[in-house]
């Protein structure tokens, strides 16, 4: 079975358990895992910023980072198909008490004309204030794409004029760094915080990080802890995420190559295809899915018209061969 759910499949590779094996550990809620804060060292120098905190899942990173910009009662702006809106279950709201309003963009990009429509200045007992805009790059539901970094820099230019925050959701932010070339610290320079994931195109088997300034992250420890999220000798999987950094980040481009192939075979445009995901609309997607599986390839349906294929490290170019001549024949 070719299995192209999602890119949070992948296993650990015989290197990276070995990696874990060999780990340094110490109790991370005193701050004394050395592993740990290697890993949270090297993420927060690669994005430009002053620290990092390691979390358990990427849904925990980002409601711990939107956290730091938007307090109780305050709003975020963000697209209306962003994972923090359509897949952390509510958590934004039922654990820090902010709330959201969304606008619509085709591929789930930046949209100034409709932000600067919505944003909402303080006005006292009278309204909500935004207080943060996020932006997810790559976008999950939008088919993997990238989010101009002309489009992020004028983002930007608007937060910094009305005194808000940025939050990116880096879920899978290598992916665009590696498509696009663009400098990890560049995509720092757009975002106050930022939220970043090891555990799916890198394949690490668990594990996301916060990343911002010294104070941010200090009240992030706490409210992890809150969480439930404090780990003690967790080196062992931070010693995933560093041999991932080392060994499978350029190793992504293979990904999206494998993805272009797969959206010929569905019959979407590859030159739309910008990372490892793909999205296609068929008229009965639940039953496209159950044709493939049947024929040895497992795809998601992630609406009622609308399927999704995702490339990772497990998938090799025979399966990708493979895959694309089995989803062509349907």
């Amino acid at each position: 079975m070719i299995d192209l759910r999602s890119d949070t499949l992948t296993r650990p590779t015989e290197a990276m358990r070995a990696a874990m094996a060999r780990a340094e550990v110490g109790d991370d809620v005193y701050g004394e895992d050395p592993t740990v804060r290697a890993l949270e060292s090297r993420v927060a120098e690669l994005f430009g910023k002053e620290d990092a905190v390691f979390t358990p899942t990427g849904s925990m990173a980002n409601v711990l980072a939107v956290r730091t910009l938007v307090g109780v009662g305050q709003e975020v702006l963000c697209e209306s198909l962003a994972h923090i809106a359509r897949a952390e279950l509510g958590a934004h709201g039922a654990f820090t008490g902010l709330t959201m309003r969304t606008w619509w963009h085709p591929t789930g990009g930046v949209d100034m004309e409709a932000i600067r429509r919505m944003f909402a200045p303080d006005m006292g007992v009278y309204f909500v204030p935004t207080r943060a805009v996020s932006v997810e790059n790559t976008h999950n539901f939008g088919g993997g794409t990238i989010t101009p970094l002309a489009d992020l820099q004028e983002l930007r230019t608007f937060a910094d004029a009305m005194g808000i925050g940025v939050h990116m959701d880096g879920a899978r932010l290598w992916n665009a760094h590696v498509a696009t070339g663009t400098p990890l610290s560049s995509y720092g320079d757009i975002a106050d915080v930022l939220a970043v994931c090891l555990s799916k195109g890198l394949g690490a088997p668990v594990g996301s990080l916060v990343v911002g300034s010294n104070d941010a992250m200090a009240e992030t420890r706490v409210w992890r802890k809150r969480m439930g999220g404090g780990m003690r000798q967790v080196g062992i999987l931070a010693a995933a995420g560093l041999h991932a950094l080392d060994n499978h980040l350029d190793r992504l481009a293979e990904d999206h190559a494998h993805a272009a192939l797969l959206a010929e075979a569905v019959g979407v445009d590859p030159a739309t295809v910008q990372t490892n995901i793909v999205v296609a609309e068929r008229e009965d997607a639940p039953g496209f899915v159950a044709r493939a599986a049947e024929a040895g390839v497992r795809i998601s349906a992630v609406g009622p018209r609308t399927v999704r294929l995702v490339t990772h490290l497990d998938v090799s170019d025979t399966d990708a061969d493979e895959a694309a001549a089995i989803l062509a024949k349907l």
